[in-house]
């Protein structure tokens, strides 16, 4: 009678060491999937990163060529430049020569 408790003993031990070997092999699987979703996400990520850089550094250009653009239009030559090309206005000591116009 003691050898069939300690063969039941013995199966009970084998099967609630199964089970714990199942649990620790799901548990393994679960993070496993989870760590390449988080490095898949990790690459969109940095893509995203490289871009959202390349806009800022755009953003940064543009906005030192406006500040340049801002500086010229405050001084004399700018304000000359424009006289002559939308009024046609030229200064007192310049001669303007204009292509004669064929009438065809």
């Amino acid at each position: 009678m003691q050898q069939r408790k300690v063969r039941k003993s013995n199966k009970q031990s084998n099967a609630g060491l199964m089970l714990v070997f199942l649990v620790v092999l799901i548990i393994v699987s679960a993070c496993s999937v989870r760590s390449v979703s988080l490095y898949h996400k990790s690459k969109e990520l940095s893509v995203t990163q490289a871009q959202l850089e390349q806009q800022l550094e755009d953003a940064n250009n543009r906005s030192a060529e406006l500040e340049e653009r801002e500086k010229y239009m405050k001084t004399k030559k700018y304000i000359e430049d424009e006289a002559k090309n939308k009024l046609g206005l030229v200064n007192s000591d310049e001669i303007l020569i204009k292509p004669k116009e064929d009438d065809d």
